[in-house]
């Protein structure tokens, strides 16, 4: 793969694995693989009513809440209240998950990796963004607003436009507002994590 820029007018809309609402996406590996069949998948989720999380069994997942109130999520029993925008949070596709809208509709961004194949990093940043994505992995970062542009290319990034790069393709992106950075890297046995809670995951927002 070379340096790539994945613009959001490209996306369609297409039903949720369980039929519940709307999602598009953003890049995936390999390219074009069905639902039960990715190593990694991002994507954009818009969430206009209360329901429960499609099901990915051996998945793991980190969902950022990039438009309205958020939500109250139910998480395998245990309450979660997802109310901060640009604040990523992990939980496991495995367990049975329901959403309920803290305030109206909300459009969530979701990083969803397999386990034992893939690990992911995902964090909101802002200012000077370096794409460099480890051997065999991919770096990927998706403008949450208007005016970021990649340094030295003269391309420029609209929201939720995005741009992926390899090892052999680094890249610098100068953003006017956030961007979310998801670094994807191949997993290991025993590397990752088992189903678990739902947990913040660390980054510079």
């Amino acid at each position: 793969m070379t340096l790539r820029v994945l613009r959001a007018a490209d996306r369609a809309a297409v039903p949720w694995k369980n039929g519940g609402g709307v999602t598009r996406e953003i890049a995936a590996s390999p390219e074009g693989a069905p639902l039960d069949g990715f190593d990694w998948r991002v994507s954009l989720a818009d969430v206009s009513a209360d329901g429960p999380f499609s099901s990915f069994p051996g998945v793991d997942r980190t969902l950022t809440v990039v438009e309205g109130a958020g939500m109250d999520l139910m998480v395998g029993g245990e309450h979660h209240i997802v109310d901060e925008l640009y604040w990523p949070h992990d939980f496991p596709g495995d367990l049975e998950t329901d959403g309920r809208l803290l305030g109206g509709p909300v459009v969530n961004l979701n990083v969803m990796y397999r386990r034992g194949r893939t690990a992911a990093e995902v964090a909101v940043v802002r200012g000077t963004v370096r794409l460099l994505a480890p051997e065999g992995g991919t770096a990927l970062a998706v403008a949450l607003e208007d005016g970021a542009v990649l340094d030295g290319r003269d391309i420029e990034l609209g929201c939720y436009d995005a741009v992926a790069a390899d090892s052999a393709s680094p890249a610098v992106l100068r953003t006017g507002g956030w961007a979310l950075l998801v670094t994807l890297s191949a997993g290991w046995p025993g590397s990752l994590p088992g189903p678990g809670g739902l947990r913040h995951t660390p980054g510079t927002r």
